[in-house]
């Protein structure tokens, strides 16, 4: 094998899936970033207070 083929398909092959995750799509669910700490934060204290029993 040449050294040219060993890195083909790397970075090309991720190409489609990083435009597919850029771009928008208005069917998607918005979640707020403050919504999600919020959720974080309760499920850690959930934890520890099971923990805790």
């Amino acid at each position: 094998m040449s050294k040219g083929s060993q890195n083909s398909g790397g970075l090309m092959s991720s190409a489609g899936l990083v435009r597919y995750f850029d771009s928008d799509d208005r069917n998607a669910p918005r979640i707020d970033p403050k919504t999600v700490v919020a959720f974080g934060v309760l499920f850690g204290v959930f934890v520890m207070t099971l923990t805790a029993l």
